[in-house]
């Protein structure tokens, strides 16, 4: 015989449950939309009665996508920023984070907190004054210019997430390996950077999707030819209107490399998310 505390319980529960389903379905259904449009001939896509399925899927808007202008350079150009961009920000922010976390020095707190005050700067605020010093430098229209912008952009969180993960490392080890006799450059990278792997596998998805995703900066900053994919899809919408078919489909191909990544380093996001989390 049920109690109604008992009652009570599974009412929550179910209602908890419903709220969780709704949920999923309203994310989802951004996403099978957009697969939805992408294997539709413009008829379909253009009917005023919409359909939750393809009535006749083609693969026209891919290669259409793949085939328009600066496609492939885009794509180029997405690959090299972002690379570059999260490997100058693991090595530079790991090693401010290894001084923030490992050492006392006068100014510490102090720019503990600058890190912080960095990230709450809202990004169009600093849109034009980017643009004016890059302008200045020469290095407007070049990937090098929005590469050195996209390492800064993503160096604070870096700073402070990696902090946590080497915080979270004993300071006995360290201790002992001194002992042993290694110097502190054989400490570091015997003792500090293994243990840290995770955190910085962690810490290179977020820089790696920030970049690859970012549109106003290198939209501001560069032409066609020197953008990237996220500005490229830009490319369909005209005059004319909007194609959506193309849109699509290269939006889903848009996406595909942080998929890949994440899936490539999938086993170390699990440890390097709680890592940080011992000890701060």
């Amino acid at each position: 015989m049920s109690t109604p505390r008992s009652q009570r319980s599974r009412a929550g529960t179910v209602a908890a449950n419903t709220v969780g389903v709704l949920f999923v379905i309203v994310m989802a259904f951004p996403v099978y939309w957009v697969l939805n449009t992408a294997f539709k001939p413009a008829s379909e896509v253009l009917s005023f009665t919409p359909s939750f399925w393809p009535e006749n899927p083609t693969l026209d808007n891919f290669r259409s996508a793949i085939k328009a202008p600066f496609f492939l350079v885009d794509l180029r150009n997405g690959l090299i920023i972002t690379t570059t961009a999260v490997a100058g920000a693991i090595v530079v922010g790991f090693l401010a984070a290894l001084a923030i976390a490992r050492f006392r020095f006068y100014g510490r707190r102090a720019l503990i907190m600058v890190v912080l005050g960095v990230q709450l700067v809202p990004l169009l605020a600093l849109l034009i004054p980017l643009y004016l010093m890059l302008n200045r430098a020469n290095l407007t229209n070049s990937l090098v210019g929005v590469s050195i912008t996209y390492l800064v952009l993503i160096l604070p969180y870096t700073v402070w997430t990696l902090r946590g993960f080497i915080a979270a490392v004993p300071r006995e080890l360290d201790e002992a390996a001194l002992v042993d006799g290694c110097s502190r450059w054989q400490t570091f990278y015997r003792i500090i950077l293994p243990l840290t792997g995770p955190g910085l596998v962690a810490t290179s998805i977020y820089g790696f999707i920030q970049a690859w995703n970012e549109f106003i900066i290198i939209n501001t900053l560069n032409n066609p030819e020197t953008q990237n994919l996220m500005a490229w899809l830009l490319q369909n919408q005209t005059n004319r209107g909007t194609a959506w078919g193309p849109l699509m489909a290269g939006a889903l191909i848009t996406s595909l490399p942080v998929v890949v990544f994440f899936l490539a380093i999938q086993r170390n996001i699990a440890v390097g998310l709680t890592a940080g989390a011992v000890k701060g």
